[in-house]
């Protein structure tokens, strides 16, 4: 079906409120802090509401498109919303929305506030301009600037640890955007244009046509966390701030899948790639990625370390679909990034929660600490259950798909791997929740006279920033919950892990079926 474009300014607005929004906190610090964390919850709302609007048009069948004529020149830069797009900016931009509501209680106690919202909003705006640009120039800019703005964010701290983290990431991702921009060159060299305008554009095996392949697996293979280009990943997760981390999982890395998927259905085509077998090597790498980062969370203490492990494991998943090559797979996939971003979105938010209030980050201190944080930990229990992949909640229904999608392309053996990896998800996550609930914590007193310790010798700092609506701790009692404005994004995510595979009709797999068929008839 020929879907009608509609020329429209709106995706080019929405990309830049939050960079024009973010730029302002950082260029004009001393009017604009007051206001800061205001600023970030209501434009990242407007974000999300913006990006809803559009649903009636693209429901009735329409793309948006908006063309820039040398907005970058010799080449114009053009912005589009279609069915693929639009699934992923709606749970993008909601996540993202939650985890500004979170960071205020979370960043406290930090420095560089304004910094940190600043680049805050630039990232987001980065990450959706990377989702809704109509052309691979486009896709790469926003993908260069997302990619900038969030060293600023993982270090954030500042600590020796945490630049070392940073300027790992630094420089693996300017080597991953230069790569993408390889695979740019010799795409505009072989097509004249780079432009997403039909599949295919590269149709004839060569020499040129698999390095740049190579190049954009590399580049966006970096991003996403994929094996062996995933080094950063682990580190980066324990340095920056949790709502970052939480954005980084969630959001951030999906960024590099969409550019595969753009790279498999517009670049090239999924024929084409099937006719040479690269797809046989992607699910190779996709196996080896789900297989070891399950295997290497189960050795890791440290919680965003683990989250971090496991992280790298989901986006093998999303790699599966994708390279499956199949309808069923790559709604699958899609399905998967979505309720990938929000139980992983929430356990880093969990995990933040953990550190705010008990200055706690390591898995081996944790017992008992669900009888004094009971909702972050039935929040943590949800995500973990969505995770393993148990029903009815939604992490059940992808890996159901996945599996199907597998034996329909004839591959049993990803079956085998999704379930293995399934299992390791329980031998990582459920010790865990184990240990929070039904061990007395009587060894973590020392533990908690540390994190008291911790909070009192911030409280002066804390006081000077009570008055932008900061939640005041208290440390005459023992651990206790975060304040409701840390609890309500955990909630809201924590319904998300579940509601949609309980109620009649699940939107966000009909989104994901209708971009897929989507990209297979083109």
């Amino acid at each position: 079906m020929q879907q009608e474009v509609v020329h429209s300014l709106l995706p080019a607005i929405i990309i830049f409120v939050p960079i024009i929004a973010g730029a302002a906190l950082f260029f004009f610090p001393q009017k604009l802090y007051p206001y800061k964390e205001h600023i970030c919850i209501g434009v990242t709302g407007l974000f999300f509401l913006l990006v809803l609007s559009m649903y009636p048009a693209i429901s009735s069948g329409k793309i948006l498109y908006g063309l820039f004529q040398y907005f970058a020149f010799p080449l114009s830069i053009s912005f589009k919303v279609d069915s693929l797009t639009f699934f992923l900016g709606i749970f993008f931009s909601f996540v993202w929305f939650m985890t500004a509501v979170f960071s205020p209680g979370y960043m406290a106690h930090e420095h560089k506030k304004e910094r940190y919202y600043a680049f805050f909003l630039m990232a987001e705006g980065g990450c959706m301009g990377t989702i809704f640009a109509g052309d691979l120039l486009g896709l790469f800019l926003f993908f260069e600037f997302m990619a900038l703005t969030t060293y600023v964010l993982i270090a954030h701290e500042e600590t020796p640890s945490v630049m070392f983290a940073g300027a790992k990431y630094l420089y693996m991702t300017i080597g991953g955007g230069l790569a993408v921009f390889y695979g740019l060159l010799v795409f505009y060299y072989l097509t004249g244009t780079v432009v997403f305008s039909r599949p295919g554009l590269i149709t004839e095996p060569s020499m040129l046509a698999t390095t740049a392949f190579i190049g954009f697996m590399i580049g966006f293979g970096l991003k996403a966390g994929m094996f062996p280009v995933h080094v950063w990943l682990p580190d980066a997760h324990p340095a920056a701030p949790s709502p970052v981390s939480a954005a980084l999982s969630g959001i951030m890395l999906k960024t590099g899948l969409y550019g595969m998927i753009r790279v498999v259905f517009n670049v090239y085509s999924f024929d084409f790639i099937e006719s040479v077998n690269w797809n046989d090597i992607m699910l190779v790498l996709a196996g080896i990625t789900t297989l070891l980062g399950s295997a290497m969370a189960l050795l890791q203490d440290n919680l965003k370390r683990r989250l971090a492990y496991s992280s790298i494991a989901q986006i093998g998943y999303i790699l599966f679909g994708i390279f499956l090559l199949n309808e069923l797979g790559l709604a699958a996939g899609l399905y998967h990034l979505f309720t990938h971003a929000f139980m992983k979105g929430l356990l880093f938010l969990c995990a933040g929660a953990i550190v705010v209030q008990t200055g706690i980050r390591n898995i081996s201190e944790m017992k008992g600490i669900g009888l004094k944080m009971p909702l972050t930990m039935i929040f943590f229990t949800i995500a973990s259950v969505t995770m393993v992949g148990i029903p009815p909640f939604n992490g059940f229904i992808s890996k159901w798909q996945l599996s199907l999608a597998s034996l329909e392309a004839g591959q049993p053996v990803f079956v085998v791997i999704l379930i293995v990896s399934s299992l390791l998800n329980a031998a990582y996550y459920f010790p865990i929740v184990i240990t929070a609930f039904f061990s007395s914590g009587q060894e973590n007193d020392q533990g908690h006279e540390h994190a008291t310790e911790h909070k009192n010798t911030s409280h002066q700092e804390h006081q000077q920033h009570n008055s932008s609506g900061d939640h005041e701790p208290n440390n005459g009692s023992r651990w206790q919950e975060v304040p409701w404005h840390m609890l309500l994004p955990m909630a809201l995510l924590a319904i998300g892990c579940v509601i949609f595979a309980l109620i009649p009709l699940n939107w966000p797999w009909e989104l994901a079926l209708e971009a897929a068929r989507a990209l297979f008839s083109m």
